[in-house]
């Protein structure tokens, strides 16, 4: 139990450093929001096919054909088709919000709040959390704060943290709306891993999540942009990269994780994308210029309470004593 326990962390961790990562390859992209989902789902799809068929073949060799449990099988496709949206639409509001104003920073802090998304939805559906994990959930809303909402404050001191311009950031507008309910649908999108990650196998899970985010995305991509090979081809790095790693790679551990780690917990875990973000943009930065953009004092901080709420949220629940 330990064991899967500890699996389900590292998984979560390497895919929230692989998210993280990709902040860097995305800006590197020439395409529309839409051209871009699409095509790193496509790649996500060529990657992960070749690999279920090897291990399927590998399981035939070793135990023989199995007979097929048609409430698997039919499990796996709902799970595919609801994940697949939550994740299509999720990913799409994002990226609509991003290009009608919200700024990077922003759509980060509020893209995050899914760690605060998850939990409140958890007890509509009779998941308890205890005190400890809500006071975690809060330490790294505060992180995230520090983390996304300070690149332009040099000053580190308190008044200049609470100055009416750093606050004058939170307030809301039109290009936000999309990036809030995109907050909610990267909640529902880890709540429906979490019911079906369990029940099936994660490979084809992932596969038939990536399978239905292409269609859509080919579908509104023909619809509202115009798409050019030349564009698509001139972005191949950062679509490869995108596609094999944050999205084959990446999300199939999500699904692993999240079958042996509990949503609240796994949340906070991948929430740790906006500080590999700022660590990645630190090496990329030293590797093209020589010279590292290295974070604020508020960003390092923000970074060190996010940290500090995954490890308080390891601390085992104390059981009750009963007489």
């Amino acid at each position: 139990m330990k064991s899967n326990r500890l699996l389900g962390i590292i998984c979560l961790l390497v895919a929230a450093f692989l998210w993280g990562s990709t902040f860097v390859a995305q800006a590197e992209t020439g395409v529309g929001p839409f051209t871009y989902l699409a095509m790193r789902s496509v790649v996500a799809v060529i990657f992960l096919l070749p690999i279920i068929i090897i291990k399927d073949l590998h399981s035939v060799k070793k135990n023989g054909r199995q007979p097929v449990d048609k409430g698997v099988y039919k499990t796996l496709l709902t799970g595919g088709a609801v994940c697949g949206s939550a994740l299509f639409v999720a990913s799409a509001l994002q990226q609509i919000g991003i290009d009608k104003g919200t700024t990077a920073g922003k759509a980060g802090f509020i893209t995050a709040l899914y760690i605060l998304g998850v939990p409140v939805l958890g007890l509509f559906l009779k998941k308890k959390v205890r005190p400890l994990l809500w006071v975690c959930v809060g330490v790294a809303v505060a992180g995230l704060f520090l983390l996304c909402m300070t690149g332009n404050l040099q000053e580190f001191s308190l008044r200049a943290l609470f100055s009416a311009d750093t606050l004058s950031q939170l307030s809301l507008k039109t290009c936000d709306i999309y990036v809030i309910a995109c907050a909610l649908g990267y909640s529902l999108q880890i709540m429906t891993i979490d019911k079906y990650s369990p029940k099936v196998d994660c490979l084809k899970l992932s596969f038939l999540q990536f399978s239905v985010t292409a269609v859509l995305s080919l579908i509104v991509m023909f619809i509202v942009e115009k798409p050019a090979i030349s564009d698509i081809l001139s972005s191949w790095i950062s679509i490869l990269y995108a596609g094999i790693l944050s999205s084959g790679v990446a999300y199939t551990l999500q699904i692993v994780g999240q079958k042996y780690t509990p949503p609240t917990i796994a949340s906070m875990l991948m929430s740790l994308e906006s500080a590999f973000a700022v660590l990645s943009a630190i090496v990329f930065s030293r590797v093209v210029s020589g010279v590292p953009e290295l974070p604020t004092g508020y960003e390092w901080t923000g970074i060190i309470l996010m940290f500090t709420a995954i490890m308080l949220s390891q601390l085992p629940e104390k059981k009750s004593k009963t007489n």
